[in-house]
């Protein structure tokens, strides 16, 4: 899946051109994975990211309160269809004015709206960190050990890394990666990179080093 959205500006020119190299090897060809993942406690069901989500996901919720997180304003995907079908609530940063993320669920008085910043605990058990903007952050999420991250961390290939083509300077990613830091204290067992796949607290470490 090739998939560039949230890649505006002149800034995310030289990922985007990454995006689009034709996949001449395995590696070359992760470039382009989306994902999206489901985490099941004892209360609910999460959703981060979700992009098709299987009916059998949606089954494991069995009257579970459902929930979805998006990273950031822009990687909304098919909650709006989730919503719309399940009545599910969301919990999403802040959009940036002007833009049309998540403007269908801000729109009017919704009871299933909530806005998010980075250094809240969310009331479903998910705690955001800041990422690489104030509104596409990090989430931990302590019942699953469990890192989520949007346009901050990804994987195209050459293993998990903050993106420096998605920032002015490399400066700024060496900031972003000290901010990160304290998650390498907590007991991950998982990342899950929603531009790739799952990766470990190795993995991790040597992306925020």
């Amino acid at each position: 899946l090739n998939c560039a959205e949230g890649l505006g500006g002149p800034e995310n020119e030289a990922l985007r051109q990454r995006l689009a190299t034709p996949a001449g090897t395995p590696n070359e060809a992760a470039r382009g994975v989306v994902s999206s993942y489901a985490i099941r406690d004892d209360e609910r069901l999460l959703l981060f990211d979700p992009l098709a989500v299987p009916g059998e996901i949606e089954e494991l919720a069995g009257g579970r309160e459902q929930v979805v997180v998006p990273t950031c304003p822009w990687h909304e995907r098919d909650t709006r269809n989730l919503v719309e079908r399940l009545g599910v609530s969301v919990f999403t940063p802040r959009p940036d004015e002007g833009t049309p993320d998540v403007a269908w669920l801000l729109g009017g008085d919704r009871s299933d709206a909530h806005l998010y910043t980075a250094g809240e605990r969310l009331p479903v058990g998910v705690q955001a960190l800041p990422g690489r903007l104030p509104n596409d952050v990090v989430l931990w999420v302590e019942s699953g050990r469990a890192v989520i991250a949007g346009d901050t961390l990804v994987d195209f290939g050459q293993g998990l890394e903050i993106p420096v083509e998605w920032h002015l300077r490399a400066s700024r990613a060496k900031q972003v990666a000290e901010g990160l830091r304290p998650l390498l204290e907590l007991p991950v067992e998982v990342v899950l990179a929603t531009h790739g796949g799952p990766t470990g607290k190795t993995a991790l470490a040597r992306a925020l080093a």
